[in-house]
């Protein structure tokens, strides 16, 4: 089975230009032009990347993003019309791992999508169990625990956290995280890390608002507490 990327795009100009674009690099593409119809395929047949873009007819891309999320952790790439920092930060609110903003090169589109697919296919980190409190973080059976119960997390959520607990105490700064976590080494945005890392402690602390585990240091970075 080779690799499937859905595009849920309304304008067909476009849609048919990433198809092409995809194609090219070999993979398998399908096509929605709604929401609706965006979930009805996934659903039908799971992709191994999703594109979605934000503004769609009927259903948008934020509410089709969290339909998704509800069942898979599948990459998800938001595609937004204007850099709007709103608009990106409701995308990758909803679930997303990713966002590109229009109009983009076919390069760069690719670029994303093979990055995605590495972290998704690649083990975070042979480590050991590494317990920090309340919290037991199991790399290689991709497992997290808080008191004794499993949590959920999106693949990047939880290469993030692999990623801090590779070194606890030790400061990652954004641009590290970025290249490590997202594996982009020139085209990352920190709002990528700073809003994984705010939904991330929505799942493994007691109270986000006042981190125990993920800990910020103003004006460098964050950091896993031991």
């Amino acid at each position: 089975m080779g690799t499937r990327i859905l595009t849920v795009e309304d304008d067909e100009r476009i849609r048919t230009a990433v198809r092409i674009a995809l194609e090219d690099e070999g993979w398998l593409v399908d096509e929605a032009d709604s929401g609706e119809t965006g979930m009805e395929l996934f659903s039908r047949q799971p992709a191994d990347v999703v594109l979605i873009d934000i503004m769609l007819p009927g259903m948008d891309g934020f509410e089709l993003c969290r339909s998704i999320r509800r069942t898979s952790d599948v990459p998800i790439v938001m595609v937004t019309a204007r850099d709007d920092t709103h608009d990106v930060v409701a995308g990758l609110e909803a679930g997303a791992d990713d966002y590109l903003t229009k109009p983009f090169a076919p390069k760069e589109l690719s670029a994303r999508i093979r990055a995605l697919l590495r972290r998704v296919r690649v083990t975070p980190h042979d480590l050991p169990v590494i317990r920090l409190g309340d919290l037991e973080i199991a790399p290689e059976q991709g497992l997290v625990r808080k008191d004794g119960n499993e949590l959920h997390l999106t693949k990047t959520e939880f290469k993030l956290l692999c990623e801090l607990a590779s070194a606890p105490g030790k400061v990652f700064s954004r641009e590290n995280l970025l290249e490590k976590v997202w594996g982009y080494d020139y085209f990352g945005d920190g709002r990528l890390v700073d809003v994984h890392v705010r939904r991330l402690r929505t799942k493994v602390e007691g109270d986000p608002a006042n981190p125990r585990h993920v800990v910020t240091v103003r004006g460098m970075g964050y950091k896993l507490q031991p």
